[in-house]
């Protein structure tokens, strides 16, 4: 006879972390995420329920399969993931873990999540991160991000850190890494999430379109030194 631990019924969700690719709708309309292993074929929102990635139709997370979100119990764990070359674009999420799960050694197999916090790190060039743009890749009618600056950010598909929390809905926090600055989520006092920006958020904002006129300047600067050497000529 096998033996069985004990059911858990904690009396708040716990929490876990885990790394993912930021990711935008084909039609800019909502935001999510993408995992980096097992399930990564399959962008995810920020409250959602797991499904099985062989297509199987049991429930989620079953015991003779890996299905189900993941993640660690350490945020340090999910945070040394981020070291490796392939996964330098990703960006750490807190999770509450929901529903049923199995707890393992290192992290939790469960059933569904909701995305608390976001941290994005900084931009390619080591400048903190104004914004996510478009990484150069993606999944069926989603576009893939990647954290950058305002000065990287040019005329690619971008959306700001606040506008990111914003499409992803759910109180979502977006904070850019070392600046300690949170974009969306649930303001102090207990105001109402979208009846304003804070000052961070609007640093940001701001900066993300200065970046974006200043780019504009300089190609227009440059089609208007082609049309005078076009005239002298």
């Amino acid at each position: 006879m096998r033996l069985r631990l004990p059911a858990e019924r904690p009396a708040e969700p716990p929490t876990g972390y885990k790394i993912a690719h930021p990711m935008l709708s084909g039609d800019g309309t909502r935001a999510g995420f993408t995992g980096v292993s097992l399930g990564g074929a399959l962008p995810y929102a920020v409250l959602d329920d797991a499904s099985c990635v062989y297509g199987r139709r049991h429930r989620p997370p079953a015991r003779l399969c890996d299905c189900g979100f993941h993640c660690v119990h350490e945020r340090e764990a999910a945070e040394a993931l981020l070291c490796t070359a392939e996964h330098r674009a990703a960006v750490l999420l807190e999770v509450s873990v929901l529903g049923a799960y199995l707890r393992f050694e290192r992290g939790f197999r469960y059933a569904r999540q909701r995305v608390r916090t976001a941290t994005v790190g900084p931009c390619a060039c080591g400048a903190p991160a104004v914004a996510l743009a478009d990484a150069g890749w993606g999944r069926p009618g989603w576009h893939a991000l990647a954290a950058v600056c305002g000065g990287c950010a040019h005329a690619r598909t971008s959306v700001s850190l606040a506008g990111f929390a914003r499409l992803a809905g759910e109180r979502l926090r977006v904070i850019a890494g070392g600046a300690g600055a949170a974009a969306g989520g649930a303001p102090p006092g207990g105001a109402v999430p979208g009846e304003g920006f804070g000052v961070p958020e609007l640093v940001a904002e701001a900066a993300l379109l200065q970046a974006r006129l200043d780019w504009f300047q300089s190609r227009l600067a440059r089609l208007a030194e082609r049309e005078e050497r076009g005239e002298q000529g």
